[in-house]
């Protein structure tokens, strides 16, 4: 119950931030995260004390008198109760990790119109299950440039008319780069990226201005970029990369993540 009272009053504390629109954006998401992480943290805690409990209560059944059917009862109740709880903790855990890793299902309407704007592009392709969007960088910019080819501005633009629709206004966008292992290796490229983390920041960048320049409201947005380390799939030995991992990926997640 103390839990519970907790978790009642962070999401009456979040609903009045949000509706006074106290502080900015950005202290409130990182009150609203730090919030999420101790909670997690309690709840860890709580998880800890039912598994223990739940060995105790499972070693005194062993030991118990099997004559002793009212005590063996008690115990199975005990037990039945301890896992019901721990299901219910490990289950809102696993729901507050994902939302703070920006990853779910998107309501079916808007997630069914990315899945047919992504079936009618061959650069991109929609994770349902995580609300992800994914532009596959060698179609998506010019060779070891953050410049957006012309084809991909217009996908990039079909994309932000969904984004602009009045159900995906309730969603913040983060736009990540990702490269895959090859060095960089072209003087002129060097000078403008001087590594693989920079050249996939500054594609992130890139696809976040047009978005920008196509109406999206820049609070919804931020960019990010990953470099070669989260590839998708192994890189060939000795640096020779892999095109799946040059890609471009746009998270559609709750305002203030």
């Amino acid at each position: 119950m103390r839990t519970l009272k907790f978790f009642v009053i962070f999401l009456l504390c979040t609903c009045v931030i949000l509706v006074n629109g106290c502080g900015s954006e950005l202290e409130s998401c990182k009150i609203q995260k730090r919030l999420q992480l101790e909670q997690i943290d309690r709840l860890e805690t709580d998880k800890g004390t039912c598994e223990a409990r739940l060995l105790e209560c499972d070693r005194k059944l062993d030991t118990a008198d099997t004559t002793c059917s009212i005590k063996q009862e008690g115990l199975q109740q005990t037990i039945a109760a301890l896992q019901g709880d721990l299901a219910r903790k490990k289950s809102l855990i696993s729901r507050m990790q994902e939302r703070l890793r920006g990853g779910a299902p998107l309501p079916v309407e808007l997630s069914t119109m990315l899945e047919d704007f992504a079936a009618k592009n061959a650069m991109v392709t929609y994770d349902s299950s995580r609300g992800i969007v994914k532009f596959k960088s060698d179609l998506l910019f010019e060779v070891a440039s953050d410049k957006l080819a012309a084809s991909a501005r217009e996908a990039v633009k079909a994309l932000c008319s969904i984004l602009n629709s009045e159900r995906a206004k309730e969603f913040d966008i983060i736009i990540a780069g990702h490269t895959d292992d090859i060095p960089i290796g072209k003087p002129e490229t060097l000078a403008k990226h001087p590594t693989n983390w920079h050249l996939s920041a500054h594609r992130a960048i890139s696809v976040l201005k047009v978005m920008a320049g196509s109406k999206i409201d820049p609070k919804r947005m931020s960019a990010r970029g990953f470099g070669e380390y989260r590839p998708v799939e192994p890189n060939k030995p000795n640096k020779a990369g892999n095109p799946k991992n040059r890609r471009v990926e746009i998270y559609i997640v709750p305002k203030g993540m």
